[in-house]
This record gives structure tokens, C-alpha cells and sequence, in this order.
């Protein structure tokens, strides 16, 4: 476990405050939910990510879309790649999404670029083709983004329809 030195008191209502330092490097954001862990004898805070919970799914409904659509398909929650179909798997996984991503799922944006054109979606990592983003929204929040990447050739409206329809059906999985 990585030590921060921080000491922080616990107020009378049971309150702590996590130092903004440690907010700001795990993106956790005001209104954002924690999950909370006993081992032995430490708490252990975690983000909560509503579709970490739905990986397998995602996982499932990625390859199946896939088979048909004949790119890459990646869903996203609001930190992280959690599941890749297509050549770009390996390169995406578990890779953190960056900034334009993380807004476009702020702003439940929903678009695919006609025009070839060199792009990122997560840090460290750029393409150049096409693309198609659908947000993940369940109950008003935004809680992940489906991705379509197409590295030769351009996205079609149907194809586009899907990654639109991938997002809800991610999205309908929490109303279960």
C-alpha cells in the first residue's frame, strides 16, 4: 500500500476529506460515489464505476457487434477502456481515456466523424480514420461512451446507428 503522509481527523458526523492531490490523480470528482472495503485492519476507497460492474456484458455485446460491424468497438466508463473488439484490443484495454473523451461523456455527446482525420481517445494513444462516439447514459448520469474506430475506411450511417444502439443497450442493463 503507497503511503501519503497525509493525516487527516474524522469529524463528528464519521466525515474525512480526501486532499484534493489525491481527488485530482484518481479523477474522483465532486458527487462521484466511492466504494468502501475492510482488509484487516485498513478502509480501502475505491472509485465506483457503475459499468466495471457490467465488463462481461460489455465484453459479450463488443465481440457480437464486432462480428457484424467488422471494426474495432470499444466501451469506456468514465476513467477507462473495459472492453475492446477488433486488431486495436491490445493497444486500448485497460488504458485511461483521456480528456476530450471525458468530456464528451460529461456533455452525453453522441457523433461519428465523416472525414478522415487523425484523433485520441485515451492517453498516449493516436489513430487516424474514422470514428463514431455514443455516451452511455443511465438515469440522467453519464457513466460511459461506446466507440467505434475505423482505421481505413469511413463509418457508415447504419454503422453509426449501431454504436448508438450499443450505448443503450449498455445503458438498459442497470434498469434490470
Amino acid at each position: 500500500m503507497k503511503t501519503t503522509g497525509v493525516i487527516r481527523r474524522i469529524d463528528e458526523l464519521g466525515r474525512v476529506v480526501i486532499p484534493k492531490e489525491i481527488r485530482k490523480n484518481l479523477r474522483i470528482k465532486n458527487g462521484e460515489s466511492l466504494e468502501i472495503f475492510l482488509e484487516g485492519d485498513s478502509i480501502i476507497l475505491k472509485k465506483f464505476s457503475q459499468l466495471e460492474s457490467l465488463e462481461n456484458v460489455s465484453v459479450d455485446y463488443v465481440e457480437a457487434f464486432n462480428k457484424i460491424i467488422k471494426h474495432n468497438i470499444i466501451v469506456t466508463d468514465r476513467d477507462k477502456v473495459i472492453a475492446v473488439a477488433g486488431p486495436l484490443k491490445k493497444k486500448y484495454l485497460g488504458k485511461t481515456v483521456n480528456e476530450f473523451t471525458e468530456r464528451s461523456i460529461e456533455r452525453r455527446d453522441s457523433f461519428y466523424e465523416k472525414q478522415k482525420k487523425i484523433f485520441q481517445i485515451v492517453e498516449g494513444e493516436e489513430e487516424n480514420g474514422y470514428y463514431s462516439f455514443s455516451s452511455i447514459v443511465n438515469n440522467g448520469d453519464a457513466i460511459g461512451s461506446v466507440i467505434l474506430i475505423s482505421t481505413d475506411t469511413p463509418i457508415t450511417d447504419v454503422e453509426d446507428k449501431m454504436v448508438v444502439i450499443l450505448s443503450s443497450l449498455l445503458s438498459q442493463k442497470f434498469i434490470d
